[in-house]
């Protein structure tokens, strides 16, 4: 993983970095710590079960990570996600779209 894939991706590199004191191997250490946080399986998981509670913990969790290293694909859906739990609105169309995008996103940064 490099600062130009994570930007070819659509982070906020720098803005990223930034928050990191512009330590690029700090930023990428906690770029991958980000992508490996277990919250993105319990996510799914609270999901699948609807269990609207546990998945807003996951996904608000996931709104601060991704936020501060600025993984702006995640990000963006993940706060989608979030306000829609906050709701707990269970229109499983809008929430499911926001999940598969949340996870094909960290599956292709996982790629990087």
């Amino acid at each position: 993983m490099t600062l130009d894939a994570l930007k070819a991706f659509g982070a906020n590199t720098a803005e990223g970095m930034a928050r990191c004191l512009n330590n690029e191997a700090f930023y990428l250490k906690m770029v991958a710590m980000t992508l490996a946080d277990g919250n993105f399986d319990a996510l799914k998981t609270a999901m699948d079960a609807g269990d609207i509670s546990r998945a807003f913990a996951a996904a608000h969790s996931l709104k601060g990570t991704t936020g501060n290293v600025a993984l702006t694909p995640i990000y963006e859906p993940v706060c989608a996600l979030t306000e829609l739990l906050r709701g707990k609105d269970t229109q499983a169309e809008s929430g499911d779209a926001l999940l598969e995008q949340i996870m094909a996103a960290r599956e292709q940064a996982l790629r990087l």
